[in-house]
């Protein structure tokens, strides 16, 4: 890494902020930053994703190089690993084009392993990286009050902490390259244990003939409440199975987990069975669905039909 001086003072109207990824929760997460006052340059694969941005003021680009060239700080939230590599290492990627100083945040959740070499390719380019992966969903990137996990050396960490402040309302350094990465994959298996019983415990309640509604104002505000709890269950009985986070993502980061898990001998056999059901899902056809969806796969289990709680209809599995 260069030197702490090399750092760029960050601040709006005067930085220049790239964004690569306008999916669920990376437009609006862009967005706080052009209404924080920041010159903003974005591309996605799908332009029409980025338009609202561009309503806004940002500037297209056509390619990751090109958000590289003209942005100081360039941030990506991408969908895989191999994007990630692709996108910021590849020969028209971000890494190739920046000018040495940029700060470069990835924002996906990715391999811990890459997030190292990420940052010790940087350091050889005069680039400062961090990976900054974050928990929050899509209504934590709506209300600029997502968890930011970061991983990077601390003075990179301050010098961009003006943006991740627009983004996210918990925000902490979790240690070196990599720690971010390794602190979202915590998350991620605690996600997957907090939605199975959500959803094991809705269909508890509708088999028991409750009114499902009645049941939750009960229970979600008591021992077992739960982000899980408060923000998915009301769309899994609203038959809301519309993507905060795609079922393809979380199969994604169970995998990741799972096979850092291998590395260390660390046995998981809750996050190994929930990542079945999920991957169930996706043989269903069910992958850009919300994470919500895995009622359906659990449904199917137990042969109950699940649409609503109100109105359950044809298992959705079959």
């Amino acid at each position: 890494m260069g030197d702490a001086d090399e750092l760029k003072t960050v601040a709006p109207g005067r930085t220049r902020v790239g964004w690569i990824g306008t999916g669920v929760m990376g437009a609006s997460m862009c967005g706080h930053l052009v209404a924080a006052g920041y010159e903003a340059t974005v591309s996605t694969r799908t332009r029409a994703k980025a338009e609202p941005l561009l309503a806004a003021g940002a500037t297209w680009a056509e390619q990751p190089n090109d958000v590289g060239a003209q942005s100081d700080v360039v941030f990506t939230m991408l969908g895989y690993p191999d994007d990630v590599r692709s996108v910021l290492l590849g020969p028209d990627g971000v890494f190739a084009a920046s000018e040495r100083g940029t700060i470069v945040v990835d924002m996906t959740t990715s391999d811990p392993a890459l997030a190292v070499e990420l940052g010790r390719r940087g350091a050889e380019l005069g680039l400062h990286v961090l990976d900054a992966p974050v928990s929050g969903g899509d209504v934590g990137a709506r209300n600029g009050t997502l968890s930011i996990m970061v991983g990077g050396p601390a003075a990179v960490f301050d010098a961009v902490r003006p943006c991740l402040d627009a983004m996210g309302s918990t925000i902490i350094r979790q240690g070196e390259h990599g720690a971010g990465q390794h602190t979202k994959m915590v998350n991620q298996t605690l996600v997957a244990a907090n939605i199975t019983g959500v959803c094991e415990a809705l269909l508890y309640a509708q088999r028991a003939g409750l009114d499902v509604e009645q049941v939750l104002e009960s229970v979600s505000t008591g021992a077992a409440g739960s982000w899980s709890l408060s923000n998915l269950a009301p769309r899994i009985v609203r038959g809301d199975f519309e993507p905060g986070f795609f079922v393809d993502h979380i199969v994604k980061d169970m995998s990741l987990v799972l096979a850092e898990a291998r590395r260390m001998q660390l046995v998981m056999p809750n996050l190994a069975l929930v990542q079945q059901l999920y991957v169930s899902l996706q043989a269903h056809g069910q992958g850009r669905a919300g994470t919500q969806a895995l009622i359906h796969a659990l449904a199917g289990l137990s042969n109950v039909d699940w649409s609503s709680a109100g109105a359950p209809n044809a298992n959705p599995t079959k």
